[in-house]
Parts: C-alpha cells; sequence; structure tokens
C-alpha cells in the first residue's frame, strides 16, 4: 500500500515547535502544485498568472488540518530550492495570517531546522523587514491577475504561530482519528 504525505508522516514529536512538513513547490518557481488529497500526489493546480516567484519553499504540515479543511501551510526558508515531496524538519518562526477570498488561511513561517545557514534564527521578528514587505507583496498579488483577492493581515510571532499548529492539530484528530489509527 502506497503512503499518504498527510496521513502517514507524523508531524514530530517535537511540534509545534519543530514539525515535520511536506514541500510541494520550490522556491522560485512559477507553478502552483498541490497535494491530491485522495491520491497523495501532487498535482499541477495552475501556472501562476502574473510574474511572480514562489518568495520561499512551500507546503503543507504533516497531520495538520486548516481552517480552510487542507492541510495547514508552511513556507520553510532554506538556502536551497527544496525538491517537491520532500519531507523537511520545520523550525516554526511566526505566522502570516491572511485571507484568501473571504477565508482564514494561515501561512506558518518556518526555517529548515537542518539548515545550518538559517536554523539560528529563533522568531520572525528576526527576519529582514525587506522580506517580510517581500512575502506579504506575494500573497497580495499572485492571484491579482486571476480577480482573487487576498488580504494579507499580519505577521506573528512563533508563540502565535505554536497556537495555531496545535488547534490543526486538534482538528485533524478529531476529523481523521476513526480514518487514519
Amino acid at each position: 500500500m502506497a503512503s499518504h504525505p498527510w496521513h502517514d508522516i507524523a508531524i514530530g514529536n517535537q511540534a509545534p515547535e519543530i514539525v515535520t512538513s511536506i514541500i510541494e513547490i520550490p522556491k522560485g518557481s512559477r507553478a502552483k502544485y498541490e497535494l491530491d488529497k485522495a491520491s497523495g500526489l501532487l498535482k499541477l493546480d495552475r501556472v501562476l498568472y502574473s510574474s511572480v516567484y514562489y518568495p520561499a519553499n512551500y507546503g503543507f504540515i504533516a497531520q495538520s488540518l486548516g481552517e480552510d479543511h487542507d492541510p495547514l501551510d508552511i513556507l520553510v526558508l532554506s538556502q536551497i530550492d527544496m525538491q517537491p515531496l520532500c519531507v523537511v524538519r520545520a523550525k516554526v518562526i511566526g505566522v502570516m495570517q491572511m485571507i484568501d477570498n473571504g477565508e482564514a488561511d494561515d501561512k506558518i513561517i518556518a526555517v529548515a531546522a537542518d539548515d545550518v545557514s538559517i536554523n539560528h534564527i529563533d522568531d520572525i521578528d528576526q527576519l529582514p523587514a525587506h522580506f517580510i514587505n517581500e512575502l506579504r507583496h506575494f500573497f497580495e498579488e499572485y492571484k491579482a491577475l486571476e480577480n482573487k483577492t487576498v488580504v494579507v493581515e499580519e505577521f506573528q510571532n512563533k508563540l502565535v504561530a505554536f497556537d495555531v499548529i496545535r488547534k490543526s492539530m486538534q482538528d485533524y484528530q478529531k476529523h481523521f482519528s476513526s480514518q487514519h489509527p
């Protein structure tokens, strides 16, 4: 039986501080890949309509359930562009709270725990202000030519992110405990 990256990979025993994440989209890509929830494979959702590129490796947290009923999204900062379906230990440093087409769609922000060039960062306030502005700009603009609205509300520290992750873990357990023991 094939393994499913959302359900069959543990979130990790150090969650919510360090979580297991699965990369869907490498930093620098214009391709919007996403998990096919039924098969566990990646599918091409679309090529971004705007000439913008993902500013960080983008994926989801294993065994989590966000408010949008998808796995909780995560941006994993690293000096490398990670391959799709790469499993990465991610050290959580904050959360970007945003509204996508009227629905909450939080993005956890983390650094690759095993990348010595960046794993010294402990909280989002240690990131350069310009990089935070780049994240905000990307997420507010990447759907503009699709006539969809995204509003980045605010960036919060790791303690707020830990609460978001804990809730997503509880929601995952409530929703899937009988299906994926």
